[in-house]
Protein backbone atom coordinates (compact mmCIF):
# COMPACT_ATOMS: atom_id res chain seq x y z
CA UNK A 1 0.00 0.00 0.00
CA UNK A 2 1.24 3.34 -0.93
CA UNK A 3 0.24 6.99 0.60
CA UNK A 4 -0.51 9.28 -2.13
CA UNK A 5 1.48 11.86 -2.05
CA UNK A 6 1.05 15.20 -0.22
CA UNK A 7 3.88 16.94 -1.37
CA UNK A 8 6.41 16.11 1.15
CA UNK A 9 9.28 14.20 1.90
CA UNK A 10 7.11 12.40 4.71
CA UNK A 11 4.88 10.93 2.39
CA UNK A 12 7.67 9.57 0.53
CA UNK A 13 9.07 7.97 3.60
CA UNK A 14 5.77 5.95 3.80
CA UNK A 15 5.66 5.21 0.46
CA UNK A 16 9.42 3.67 0.45
CA UNK A 17 8.61 1.59 3.90
CA UNK A 18 5.39 0.33 2.40
CA UNK A 19 4.32 -3.29 1.11
CA UNK A 20 2.51 -3.50 -2.24
CA UNK A 21 0.90 -1.41 -4.24
CA UNK A 22 -1.67 1.03 -5.29
CA UNK A 23 -3.00 4.41 -4.32
CA UNK A 24 -5.18 5.28 -0.79
CA UNK A 25 -8.22 3.23 -0.66
CA UNK A 26 -11.25 5.44 0.16
CA UNK A 27 -13.26 4.57 3.63
CA UNK A 28 -16.20 2.98 1.65
CA UNK A 29 -14.14 -0.09 0.11
CA UNK A 30 -10.89 -0.19 2.55
CA UNK A 31 -9.48 -3.42 2.14
CA UNK A 32 -8.26 -5.89 4.70
CA UNK A 33 -6.00 -4.49 7.13
CA UNK A 34 -2.64 -6.81 6.61
CA UNK A 35 0.00 -4.74 8.08
CA UNK A 36 0.63 -3.42 11.77
CA UNK A 37 1.31 0.44 10.15
CA UNK A 38 -2.39 -0.33 8.46
CA UNK A 39 -3.44 -1.62 11.67
CA UNK A 40 -2.10 1.53 13.45
CA UNK A 41 -3.52 3.60 11.05
CA UNK A 42 -7.15 2.50 11.34
CA UNK A 43 -7.10 2.45 15.34
CA UNK A 44 -6.78 -1.42 15.28
CA UNK A 45 -4.63 -3.16 18.13
CA UNK A 46 -1.36 -2.79 16.22
CA UNK A 47 2.54 -3.98 17.37
CA UNK A 48 4.38 -1.15 18.11
CA UNK A 49 7.75 -2.84 18.07
CA UNK A 50 7.11 -3.83 14.19
CA UNK A 51 10.09 -3.03 11.99
CA UNK A 52 8.49 -0.46 9.89
CA UNK A 53 6.97 1.27 12.36
CA UNK A 54 10.57 1.72 14.86
CA UNK A 55 12.17 3.04 11.71
CA UNK A 56 9.54 5.56 10.88
CA UNK A 57 9.65 6.55 14.79
CA UNK A 58 13.17 7.25 14.54
CA UNK A 59 13.59 9.12 11.14
CA UNK A 60 10.92 11.81 12.97
CA UNK A 61 12.65 11.61 16.58
CA UNK A 62 16.06 12.14 14.37
CA UNK A 63 14.25 14.79 12.50
CA UNK A 64 12.62 16.41 15.73
CA UNK A 65 16.37 16.15 17.46
CA UNK A 66 17.83 18.04 14.53
CA UNK A 67 15.26 20.68 14.04
CA UNK A 68 15.13 21.02 18.18
CA UNK A 69 19.08 22.26 17.73
CA UNK A 70 19.09 24.57 15.24
CA UNK A 71 19.69 28.03 16.60
CA UNK A 72 16.86 30.66 15.70
CA UNK A 73 18.92 32.21 12.88
CA UNK A 74 18.59 28.83 10.86
CA UNK A 75 15.48 29.83 9.68
CA UNK A 76 15.64 27.58 6.17
CA UNK A 77 17.10 24.94 7.78
CA UNK A 78 14.37 24.17 9.79
CA UNK A 79 11.85 24.93 7.04
CA UNK A 80 13.62 22.49 5.05
CA UNK A 81 13.63 20.01 8.31
CA UNK A 82 9.66 20.84 8.89
CA UNK A 83 8.96 20.17 5.02
CA UNK A 84 10.56 17.07 5.53
CA UNK A 85 8.93 15.89 8.85
CA UNK A 86 5.22 16.68 8.48
CA UNK A 87 2.57 14.82 5.83
CA UNK A 88 1.50 18.39 5.01
CA UNK A 89 2.08 21.80 5.93
CA UNK A 90 5.79 21.91 6.03
CA UNK A 91 5.99 25.06 3.84
CA UNK A 92 3.82 27.67 6.10
CA UNK A 93 4.01 26.04 9.79
CA UNK A 94 6.04 28.50 11.85
CA UNK A 95 7.67 26.38 15.14
CA UNK A 96 9.24 27.49 18.38
CA UNK A 97 11.65 24.49 19.35
CA UNK A 98 11.64 21.80 21.22
CA UNK A 99 8.84 20.13 19.34
CA UNK A 100 8.43 16.46 19.73
CA UNK A 101 6.75 13.75 17.87
CA UNK A 102 5.96 9.85 17.40
CA UNK A 103 5.95 9.63 12.80
CA UNK A 104 5.69 13.15 11.76
CA UNK A 105 4.04 12.08 8.16
CA UNK A 106 0.69 11.37 10.34
CA UNK A 107 0.36 15.31 10.97
CA UNK A 108 -1.42 17.16 8.52
CA UNK A 109 -1.75 21.03 8.89
CA UNK A 110 -3.44 23.70 7.15
CA UNK A 111 -1.91 27.37 6.40
CA UNK A 112 0.13 29.30 8.74
CA UNK A 113 -0.09 27.08 12.17
CA UNK A 114 2.38 27.87 15.00
CA UNK A 115 3.51 25.88 17.93
CA UNK A 116 5.04 27.76 20.73
CA UNK A 117 7.69 25.96 22.90
CA UNK A 118 7.32 22.17 23.97
CA UNK A 119 4.72 20.84 22.00
CA UNK A 120 4.38 17.04 21.44
CA UNK A 121 2.14 15.68 19.07
CA UNK A 122 1.53 11.71 19.71
CA UNK A 123 0.52 11.00 16.04
CA UNK A 124 -0.07 7.09 15.81
CA UNK A 125 -3.28 8.18 14.01
CA UNK A 126 -3.87 10.90 11.64
CA UNK A 127 -4.05 14.27 13.17
CA UNK A 128 -5.41 17.00 10.87
CA UNK A 129 -5.05 20.75 12.23
CA UNK A 130 -6.47 23.49 10.55
CA UNK A 131 -5.66 26.67 8.99
CA UNK A 132 -4.33 29.98 11.22
CA UNK A 133 -4.18 27.50 13.93
CA UNK A 134 -1.95 28.54 17.63
CA UNK A 135 -0.83 26.51 19.81
CA UNK A 136 0.60 27.41 23.27
CA UNK A 137 3.34 26.42 25.08
CA UNK A 138 3.46 22.96 26.26
CA UNK A 139 0.54 21.69 24.02
CA UNK A 140 0.04 17.62 23.72
CA UNK A 141 -1.92 16.31 21.73
CA UNK A 142 -2.27 12.53 22.17
CA UNK A 143 -3.94 10.02 20.26
CA UNK A 144 -2.56 6.54 21.60
CA UNK A 145 -5.15 4.76 23.63
CA UNK A 146 -3.34 2.28 25.64
CA UNK A 147 -5.24 -0.91 26.77
CA UNK A 148 -7.04 -0.52 30.24
CA UNK A 149 -8.01 -3.86 30.90
CA UNK A 150 -5.33 -6.35 31.87
CA UNK A 151 -7.07 -8.88 29.10
CA UNK A 152 -5.70 -6.71 26.62
CA UNK A 153 -2.95 -5.30 27.69
CA UNK A 154 0.61 -6.72 26.98
CA UNK A 155 3.75 -5.91 25.83
CA UNK A 156 3.49 -5.01 21.97
CA UNK A 157 0.21 -4.16 21.97
CA UNK A 158 -1.32 -0.33 21.41
CA UNK A 159 -4.10 0.80 19.65
CA UNK A 160 -5.25 4.41 18.70
CA UNK A 161 -8.05 7.18 17.51
CA UNK A 162 -7.75 9.83 14.92
CA UNK A 163 -8.39 13.36 15.55
CA UNK A 164 -9.14 15.72 12.72
CA UNK A 165 -10.41 19.46 11.91
CA UNK A 166 -8.13 20.52 15.46
CA UNK A 167 -8.23 24.12 15.41
CA UNK A 168 -6.52 26.39 18.12
CA UNK A 169 -6.37 30.07 18.77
Amino acid sequence: MSVRSRGSGSSLFWQTMSRGGGDTPSLSRRPPVTTERQKMLAGEMYDPFDPELVAARERARDLCHTLNATREGAQQERRQILRELFGRGGDTVWMQPPFFCDYGANIELGERVFFNFNCVVMDVCPILIGSFSLFGPAVQVYTPMHPMMRCCAGVGSSASRSISGLTCG
